[in-house]
């Protein structure tokens, strides 16, 4: 009898289960370009499906598929119609995105999610007058957590640094690669793997999380790191504008609720936990070894790290943006959280 009433509870669960999915009014197409098992994957968008079910009451949801087009072709994607939601680097976009480049100076403390936190605040402040998503709905910001320097050479120093192949995703990470002397290599982060398994680059900036999101762990056993990050990564969610306005004014305040800071906060406080989980990948493997700067390092970097900020402050400053009072409230919010 226990039996036979633990398969119906069973069985009930299951029905209402499908109940509840077969009741969705919209099933959003999430298009992904990194590997499954990568947090974002596992993590974010699971907590975020779960966010928009429970504030729409089961009328949307939404399911992840993969291939659907590379990295640098995602805007695209959903500007065409062809996916409803996405996230993207912004520096995969050359000449698109100016106004993005701000949170990934060196120099900001704090984790992801106070990043990504204070980032939102800021668009809404000093950097949405610019316009560059245009044309898209914009759910969320967001940025991973400081960005490493991994290569299988043993670097012990910044000089060591001069003269190296190494993999820049853009944006500021270009700028910071040029001021150290080395030479970018521009490939898609799904591609990092074998690029340096094929030693066509010797190293690559990422944050700690691609020790175990993109295995380096296996293909550069090496980390070096200055306070604060080398840089910090800029993306966004964003979402095909004709599909949000096409859902009922209801379901558009809802999701409302969930996208922007909230979501923002969601997606740092995730790459906070997917770092922690590439921490853990580098000290569980035998070979891997992770060097912080010497102080006399430190002291260079910040040397070179304010040059660069004084290049995008300008950059940004062209866009009608007070770029310093932006920075100066980035800080300011990162140090609030």
């Amino acid at each position: 009898m226990k039996t036979l009433l633990k398969a119906l509870v069973a069985s009930s669960a299951l029905a209402l289960s499908s109940v509840s999915a077969f009741a969705a009014d919209t099933t959003l197409i999430i298009s992904s370009w990194a590997p499954p098992t990568h947090g974002m994957n596992a993590i974010m968008w699971p907590k975020l499906i779960e966010e928009i079910e429970a504030a729409t009451d089961g009328r949307v949801t939404a399911e992840v598929k993969y291939g659907l087009a590379s990295p640098p072709a995602q805007m695209d994607l959903i500007m065409d119609g062809a996916a409803d939601m996405t996230w993207i680097f912004h520096g995969y976009f050359p000449g698109r995105f100016t106004a993005t480049k701000l949170i990934e100076l060196p120099g900001y403390e704090g984790n992801a999610e106070a990043a990504s936190v204070a980032y939102w605040r800021a668009h809404e402040k000093f950097l949405a007058d610019a316009d560059e998503h245009k044309g898209i709905k914009l759910v969320a910001l967001m940025t991973h957590g400081p960005g490493i320097l991994h290569t299988n050479a043993d670097v012990n120093a910044l000089d060591d640094i001069s003269g190296m192949k190494l993999r820049l995703g853009g944006g500021v990470s270009g700028a910071v690669g040029e001021a150290l002397g080395a030479t970018g290599i521009r490939v898609p982060a799904p591609k990092v793997y074998e690029t340096l398994a094929s030693d066509a680059a010797d190293g690559v900036m990422m944050p700690m999380e691609g020790k175990a999101g993109f295995k380096l762990n296996e293909v550069a056993k090496n980390s070096f790191t200055v306070p604060g990050g080398f840089y910090r990564g800029s993306f966004a969610l964003i979402m095909n504008s004709d599909t949000f306005d096409g859902l009922s004014d209801e379901d558009q305040a809802a999701l409302s609720e969930v996208f922007g800071e909230n979501a923002s906060r969601m997606a740092g406080q995730v790459w906070d936990e997917i770092d922690a989980i590439g921490l853990k990948a580098l000290k569980d493997t035998a070979d891997n070894s992770l060097r912080e700067a010497s102080a006399d390092d430190a002291a260079k970097w910040r040397e070179m790290s304010a040059a660069i900020g004084e290049g995008v402050l300008a950059e940004v400053a062209e866009k009608g943006i007070d770029a310093e009072a932006a920075q100066a409230f980035i800080a300011e919010q990162m140090a609030a959280e």
